[in-house]
């Protein structure tokens, strides 16, 4: 996770990416264990994601973009935000996993820092394979607060093998491939629990048309709507 900021109580926008992979006999996902010592969720098995920063928005360069999630994207939201954000996933996942959602490609004009690794590799960022599926923002209290947007993209969109995970970061440990019912007996955060829930059902049922959870925070009450 990129991009830290001085600011700790505020809502940072953010993305995490849900990379499944079918080549099996079951579905299976990439999580990973953050740090003991991590100050956000630390010990718990996630997705690779993180913060959304300035050079995803300055990378932002008309990348074409899922429509429905480009759509969705929009409600409640500033819709100026959505290919920042499928780039942070990218970007996160790449940085924290070394696994690159990209397509052949020469990236024009100035590339900031934190891409010039992944442009490095003759890619453009596959953002039209992210498949947005799930928003929550953190609840008040928590020592950093998020406001993030989930992202499902299957394997295929990944440029070299899958299994190659020498390339990341080390800020997850034990990256694996599991399927979802072995997957629930990780210690997770309870919004990943959900999160796992909604994806058994669009494996069941199918994205199309699927409206997209949004947990979120009122004064005095918390709820769940639909995008």
């Amino acid at each position: 996770m990129t991009g830290q900021d001085s600011d700790k109580s505020r809502i940072r926008d953010a993305a995490t990416v849900i990379l499944m992979r079918r080549d099996g006999d079951v579905p299976r996902i990439l999580m990973g264990q953050r740090g003991a010592a991590a100050a956000f969720m630390p010990s718990k098995f996630v997705f690779p994601g993180g913060a959304m920063d300035a050079a995803d928005r300055a990378f932002a360069a008309g990348w074409p973009l899922d429509p429905d999630s480009a759509a969705r994207l929009a409600l409640h939201s500033d819709p100026d935000l959505a290919e920042a954000l499928v780039l942070a996933g990218i970007r996160e996942t790449f940085e924290e996993t070394g696994l690159a959602l990209g397509v052949p490609g020469v990236v024009a004009g100035t590339v900031p820092e934190s891409w010039r690794r992944f442009a490095a590799l003759g890619l453009r960022p596959a953002t039209e394979a992210l498949r947005f599926v799930f928003r929550a923002i953190t609840p008040p209290g928590r020592p950093r607060r998020f406001d993030a947007r989930f992202f499902l993209a299957d394997a295929g969109a990944i440029a070299g093998d899958p299994d190659d995970l020498s390339r990341a970061s080390g800020e997850l440990s034990h990256l694996t491939w599991i399927g979802l019912d072995e997957a629930r007996g990780l210690e997770m955060p309870f919004i990943t629990e959900v999160v796992l829930a909604e994806i058994a059902e669009i494996l069941r049922m199918g994205a199309d048309g699927r409206p997209v959870p949004f947990f979120r925070h009122l004064e005095k009450r918390s709820e769940f709507i639909s995008l």
